[in-house]
C-alpha cells in the first residue's frame, strides 16, 4: 500500500510521524473520512471545506490549498488501483515539544490514506442494527465547537466502548441538557408521524455530509424534514430510526435498549432513503466537485 505523505507517496512501512508531532501527543489535528465510489471521491468539495474549516478553528495553517489536497487524494487512489473504499486524510499540527503550545510546532503535517473500510456486519444493513443509548455525554458545545471534526475522538471512544461492552453495534449519545445528540461516529433519524425528524445542529454534533445529502433526497422523494430536539423516549416510541455517516453510510437501528423500534426491522421509509442514497451515490453529481 502507498500513502500519502507530506507531498510523496511512500510505502505504507515507511509513513511514519515524529513521537513528538502534536497529532500524536495531544490529538492536536483535524481529519476528513471519505468513501470512494467508482472511482470518484464522494461529495469532495463538501469534505475539503468542512477540513479547511476545522483547521481554520484550531489556528492550524494548512500547508496545501483545496486542489492540491484533492489531487494528492486521487493521486493515492490511481497508486493504490482503489476505484471503491474509503480515505482518510489527517492534518497534524507537526512535530513540537513535550510542552502544550502549538507554536513550538513550525511544520504541519499531511497524511492521505486510501484503503476499504466495513463499519458494520453486512447482516445488520439487511435486518437493522443494536444500539443503546450511552452513559457517556456528548462532550458540550460550549466546551468544544462539534462542527471541528479533530484528532481527539475520546469522548466518542467511550462511548463506543460501552456499545462494545453491551453487544451492540453502536451507541447514542445525549447531550448535557438530555437530547439526542448523535452516534459515535453517525448522524441520528427517526420517523414520527410519517416525519423524518433529525436533531438541529444546536444539539451538539458534527452535521455529517451524509446526514445533509439524505435531508436532500428525502425532500426529493417528498419525505417532510424537521429538524427538532427530541430525547430517548422518542427514540423507544419512533415508528423507525436509523443511521447515517460517510463509513455507514445509511443504515437502520432495529432496536434501542432492548426496545423494538417499530416492527424491530428495516422499516419502509429507511429503506426508500436507503436505496436512494445507493442510488445517489453512481450518480455523476455524487462526486461534488
Amino acid at each position: 500500500m502507498k500513502v500519502w505523505l507530506n507531498g510523496e507517496l511512500v510505502d505504507a512501512s515507511q509513513a511514519k510521524l515524529s513521537v513528538f508531532d502534536h497529532g500524536t501527543l495531544y490529538g492536536d489535528g483535524v481529519f476528513e473520512g471519505i468513501r470512494i465510489y467508482a472511482g470518484k471521491i464522494f461529495q469532495v468539495a463538501a469534505h475539503i471545506d468542512r477540513l479547511l474549516r476545522s483547521a481554520d478553528s484550531i489556528r492550524l495553517k494548512m500547508p496545501y490549498a483545496k486542489d492540491e489536497l484533492i489531487e494528492a487524494m486521487y493521486q493515492t487512489l490511481q497508486a493504490n488501483g482503489r476505484r471503491d473504499g474509503y480515505i482518510r486524510l489527517v492534518v497534524t499540527r507537526g512535530a513540537g515539544n513535550l510542552g502544550l503550545s502549538p507554536f513550538k510546532c513550525l511544520q504541519p503535517g499531511v497524511f492521505i490514506i486510501a484503503d476499504t473500510i466495513e463499519m458494520y456486519p453486512r447482516q445488520m444493513y439487511e435486518e437493522g442494527m443494536p444500539v443503546i443509548v450511552a452513559k457517556t455525554l456528548r462532550t458540550s458545545r460550549t466546551m468544544l465547537d462539534p462542527a471541528i471534526k479533530s484528532l481527539n475522538y475520546l469522548n466518542n471512544i467511550m462511548a463506543k466502548m460501552e456499545a462494545v461492552d453491551a453487544g451492540a453495534g453502536e451507541a447514542i449519545m445525549l447531550n448535557d441538557k438530555g437530547y439526542v445528540a448523535e452516534a459515535t461516529g453517525d448522524n441520528v433519524f427517526i420517523v414520527r408521524s410519517g416525519v423524518l425528524v433529525t436533531p438541529p445542529v444546536e444539539a451538539g454534533f458534527l452535521s455529517g455530509v451524509t446526514r445533509g445529502v439524505v435531508m436532500r433526497l428525502a425532500g426529493e422523494l417528498g419525505i417532510p424534514v424537521a429538524q427538532e430536539n427530541f430525547k430517548p423516549a422518542d427514540l423507544y416510541t419512533a415508528q423507525e430510526c436509523f443511521l447515517t455517516g460517510t463509513a455507514a453510510e445509511v443504515i437502520a437501528v432495529a432496536t434501542v435498549d432492548g426496545r423494538n423500534i417499530g416492527q424491530g426491522k428495516v422499516g419502509p421509509l429507511t429503506r426508500k432513503l436507503m436505496t436512494a442514497f445507493r442510488q445517489f451515490t453512481q450518480s455523476p453529481e455524487a462526486e461534488g466537485r
